[in-house]
């Protein structure tokens, strides 16, 4: 402003005046600034120079940003991620969560692990197809496929802490001033089982088998601060965020996408029977997430609720308008109480009701 006042032998107040006139924030055309220069008969070649010199830049910058934001959309629009979204073919009613967790998936891990994404995905739509379910079953299962393939390990957490969204968030809620400086530090606990996780499949499996009969895999932890803005500590979480390359070769890994198949290979056998069943089978995704204990608590409460509640529907040793309500009942109490005890007497009362009806018939 200060150039272009000095390019128009104007005073700054009036090409700020043009700047304010020009950003379409007010409602007050251009014109009637101009009449209340000349009104006002002070300088009024000058102003109005001033006023106008500020009112074109802006206009000009508008122009600019548009072209800018053009380019960026023409890029985007070319871009891999993008062409895949192009590419997907899924019920309009689930389209939008196809697309979020396509999204999601490109940004935890790559565009290969989107199309895996999809690829499960491809499953599911031609059974909810098949059975009528209107998009329902893929919309759901999609929402929860999309979450439980970005699962929360060791390197999901270490990019998660050093994210700069984070810091700020924290400066923030603690009022930091912009010059002052603050400290975050964390406080981390991690076990033989998260250190395994990272290793390849077969060393990790001989190593908690060792750590598991010497009974270490409890007790077996190295507590410890990390100060994520110091530039030691901030290295220490960078380094592990960078795994992410080295993540599908991990144990972890590999054990999440074996649970991951057999989870969707059971919706889609309860589909066959009903989408209502398929839906809540779906829905029991919810109990698995986390990593450490609230991992292993929550896979163990949905392996019961599958042996105990899930399979015996499937093999028809229970009515499934019954399981339906069953299933819905246990993950109610798994989600209320993960220490498993509301679970434990849920599962308790459903067996004993089906003895009950056995017996009667």
């Amino acid at each position: 402003m200060d150039a272009l006042a000095k390019q128009s032998s104007a005073m700054i107040n009036a090409v700020m005046l043009g700047a304010i006139a020009g950003c379409g924030r007010l409602p007050v055309p251009a014109g009637a600034f101009e009449s209340a220069i000349r009104a006002d008969g002070k300088a009024i070649e000058a102003n109005l120079r001033g006023f106008r010199a500020g009112l074109d830049a802006v206009a000009q910058a508008q122009v600019e940003r548009i072209e800018a934001d053009s380019r960026t959309r023409d890029r985007l629009d070319a871009s891999p991620l993008a062409e895949l979204e192009r590419a997907i073919v899924m019920p309009e009613a689930a389209r939008d969560v196809v697309l979020a967790g396509v999204r999601r998936l490109s940004a935890y891990q790559n565009l290969a692990y989107a199309r895996l994404y999809l690829d499960r995905l491809a499953a599911i739509r031609a059974v909810d197809a098949r059975i009528g379910a209107g998009g329902r079953l893929v919309r759901e299962t999609a929402r929860h496929l999309a979450v439980r393939m970005s699962y929360e390990d060791v390197i999901r957490v270490a990019q998660a802490k050093i994210a700069p969204a984070r810091i700020a968030r924290i400066a923030a809620e603690i009022g930091v001033k912009p010059d002052e400086p603050f400290t975050v530090t964390e406080f981390l606990k991690p076990g033989i089982e998260e250190f395994c996780s990272l290793l390849p499949p077969p060393l990790a499996k001989r190593m908690l088998a060792a750590t598991a009969r010497r009974g270490l895999i409890e007790r077996l932890h190295w507590g410890m601060e990390v100060a994520t803005t110091s530039v030691s500590g901030f290295l220490r979480l960078f380094l592990l965020a960078k795994l992410r390359r080295w993540r599908p070769r991990t144990y972890r890994f590999h054990e999440e996408q074996r649970a991951i198949e057999a989870w969707l290979a059971l919706i889609i056998e309860a589909a066959w029977l009903s989408d209502d069943l398929a839906l809540e089978v779906a829905e029991c995704a919810r109990l698995i997430k986390g990593y450490g204990e609230t991992l292993k608590r929550g896979s163990a409460n949905y392996r019961a609720i599958e042996t105990r509640v899930i399979r015996p529907i499937l093999a028809g040793d229970m009515p499934v308008s019954r399981g339906i309500d069953a299933v819905a009942s246990a993950r109610t109490a798994a989600l209320a109480d993960p220490e498993g005890d509301a679970l434990a007497r849920c599962l308790a009362e459903i067996e004993a009701q089906g003895a009950a009806r056995i017996a009667a018939e």
